[in-house]
């Protein structure tokens, strides 16, 4: 018999949550954590009875659980698994989702956006804006935008993407002067959309698109970095202007919670101590 799209997204999750916590128990060292130093090893980080242990649970049932096993965990065995691996709060609600106790969204091939949302960056002109939803995907965006980030509109048949346009388009890494940090975060902050969004063929193919065009994403992705989505600052090349020290601010929409706005503003233009 045939495997059923929701036997295979859970697979998939099993998969991620154990490379995740692969990932984040090797990142650790018995020093961090307050143990002896116990002969030599083979792989780096802690033994997964030691992380058994300092989370106080069966090592044979983390084993399973690492292993990606059809078992299902607690929400107290997985805030002790948490605490264990000193993870942050962004990176205890990924390993809650991955481990099925926060709800799928659901899958859609396109996120609504309502005129009066879509209007919002053409009236912050001349400050750059656009609205991106849950997978980067850029709805609405204003001249000033179109201006600060060349080539990102660049198709009439796909909606513009910014994760896309970072890892895939050159010209970005003109634009970005810390290309990448600011590279490693956006995929960071990916992460957590396209674990909840699991099966999505949205991110799913964004995922497959980024891997086979960029080797830095094939690097970073199975490193299991984990970001929220803020505010901040970014140094950017403008293309009539030159380095400009941008300060960005995103605030989500009332009627589609993963709906971003984001609007930069020049730093140099905001009163003293802003």
């Amino acid at each position: 018999m045939p495997t059923q799209p929701d036997q295979r997204d859970q697979r998939d999750q099993r998969r991620q949550l154990s490379a995740f916590l692969r990932s984040r128990r090797e990142r650790l060292t018995p020093d961090e954590v307050g143990l002896p130093q116990t002969g030599r090893r083979r792989t780096p980080g802690l033994r997964r009875e030691e992380l058994a242990l300092l989370a106080g649970i069966s090592a044979t049932w983390y084993t399973y659980l690492e292993q990606g096993r059809e078992i299902r965990a607690s929400e107290q065995v997985l805030n002790a698994l948490a605490a264990a691996l000193r993870l942050d709060r962004h990176e205890r609600d990924h390993l809650l989702q991955l481990a099925g106790h926060a709800p799928a969204a659901e899958a859609g091939e396109h996120e609504p956006l309502t005129a009066e949302a879509g209007a919002v960056p053409l009236l912050l002109q001349p400050h750059p804006a656009y609205i991106i939803g849950g997978n980067y995907d850029v709805l609405s965006h204003n001249q000033a935008a179109d201006e600060l980030f060349p080539k990102l509109i660049t198709e009439a048949d796909r909606p513009a993407n910014f994760v896309r346009w970072v890892f895939l388009e050159p010209v970005a890494r003109e634009v970005l002067l810390d290309w990448e940090p600011e590279a490693r975060g956006l995929l960071a902050r990916l992460r957590p959309r396209a674990a909840r969004h699991s099966g999505d063929p949205r991110y799913t193919r964004l995922i497959e698109e980024l891997n086979e065009g960029s080797p830095e994403v094939r690097d970073w992705w199975p490193q299991y970095e984990v970001q929220a989505r803020h505010s901040g600052r970014k140094r950017l090349r403008h293309p009539q202007r030159g380095a400009i020290d941008y300060v960005y601010t995103a605030f989500h929409l009332a009627e589609q919670p993963e709906q971003t706005l984001v609007v930069y503003f020049d730093s140099s233009d905001l009163p003293d101590g802003a």
